[in-house]
């Protein structure tokens, strides 16, 4: 049995391995109940280590920063697999869709059938490099400046090219969905640009694996009542489905 010390040791290293704790995750790691974990995140909170959030914390400061995209596609990679197999089946015969930035979006590009026939307009450039020789699918790739992180355009050149399109799903990730909060990311440029892209479509999919959820990010991309539905992985917690539910949303979790 950890000691009290231990587990808050092993609390505050993980948060700053991994950026954000969740109840779930950690109540598997330590062993131990839910109630433990809540009244664990409380102390460290009484103590201003951590920011508690709905689900689990973040840093003190509650912003999450920047991970390079190589870092980020190492956590959560099976659920974030599962995750784009789900979203790929709903791409229809020659169906119109936006593909933004992240891992999990670039996994429901790495499962787009192979017979699939569509329009992609996308912002990553790894996107952009798995599809680009696919006969079916007739690729726009927006233009801007690279961000190194996230392999995305970002700016006024894929803003403004972006408002000029319409399409009918979105496939958007996000660094943090909090159901009171909304939907957020890391970088303000890429907070602008996906706004664009809600705007331009008439469906909005958010993908995202469970450590997102009850999560805030630095920068707003908008409401929960913005999107349609959330494609997630099976270890979402229930009072987060059930609020999104709640709100009109359709969840899936895979």
């Amino acid at each position: 049995m950890q000691s009290p010390a231990e587990r808050h040791n092993h609390i505050l290293n993980t948060l700053r391995q991994r950026g954000f704790v969740t109840v779930h995750d950690l109540q598997k790691e330590l062993n131990v109940s839910e109630a433990t974990v809540r009244r664990d995140l409380r102390d460290l909170e009484g103590r201003d280590l951590l920011h508690r959030t709905h689900g689990g914390a973040n840093p003190q400061s509650h912003l999450l920063y920047d991970r390079p995209i190589s870092e980020k596609a190492k956590r959560y990679s099976e659920e974030k697999r599962r995750i784009g197999i789900a979203a790929a089946e709903l791409i229809e015969k020659n169906d119109s869709i936006v593909l933004a930035s992240g891992t999990t979006v670039l996994e429901v590009s790495r499962h787009i059938s192979p017979n699939a026939t569509a329009m992609v307009v996308t912002a990553c450039v790894h996107t952009a490099l798995d599809l680009v020789d696919r006969p079916g699918i007739e690729l726009i790739q927006l233009g801007g400046m690279v961000r190194a992180t996230s392999t995305s355009v970002v700016g006024a050149s894929a803003t403004t090219m972006m408002s000029t399109m319409s399409c009918r799903k979105l496939f958007l990730g996000v660094d943090g969905l909090d159901v009171r909060h909304g939907l957020t990311t890391s970088s303000p440029q890429e907070a602008n640009l996906n706004q664009c892209m809600i705007a331009a479509a008439q469906e909005v999919i958010v993908v995202t694996d469970h450590s997102k959820l009850g999560v805030r990010g630095f920068s707003k991309i908008c409401a929960t009542d913005r999107i349609d539905k959330i494609i997630t992985d099976d270890q979402a917690p229930q009072e987060t489905v059930r609020l999104l539910e709640d709100n009109g949303i359709e969840v899936i979790c895979v």
